[in-house]
């Protein structure tokens, strides 16, 4: 890899996420306060821009924006679950403590839990943003779709 393509990866936000060319991210939340780095990046790594709330294809993954005041997170979480084949990761973005909109980690886990999902780990999503990354259990969904 050249000096210039691993200087890419370093400033891309999205690197460390694991997305590939090709690949479709939908996504769920989106208004202004998101971090557009991010998703920018993201479209960048995969060559294909987000797909909407309203893409009715299956995507590889999914990106859900939640604040505190966007309602009930199981709920949130159980709709992204749908979206998305077993084993497909949800990438769950959430203010930083201090932030307007911040969900508490207990919550997150409790949501997660009753999703029926696994939190696999957390990471810095920018400047204020938190990320963990979700994913449904391979054989937890037999019979959908």
């Amino acid at each position: 890899m050249s000096a210039t393509a691993d200087h890419a990866e370093e400033t891309n936000p999205a690197s460390r996420l694991g997305f590939q060319p090709g690949q479709v991210v939908q996504e769920f939340g989106y208004d202004d306060d998101v971090d557009h780095d991010l998703r920018e990046g993201i479209e960048e790594l995969t060559g294909t821009e987000l797909a909407d709330e309203d893409y009715e294809e299956l995507p590889d993954a999914v990106l859900l924006w939640f604040r505190e005041e966007d309602g009930d997170l199981t709920d949130a979480l159980v709709d992204a679950t749908q979206a998305v084949d077993d084993g497909s990761p949800i990438w769950l973005l959430t203010p930083k403590t201090g932030r307007d909109g911040y969900v508490e980690p207990s919550d997150i886990g409790e949501a997660a839990t009753t999703a029926g999902l696994t939190q696999t780990r957390t990471f810095n999503a920018g400047k204020d943003w938190s990320g963990s990354r979700l994913v449904t259990p391979k054989t937890a969904k037999a019979g959908k779709r």
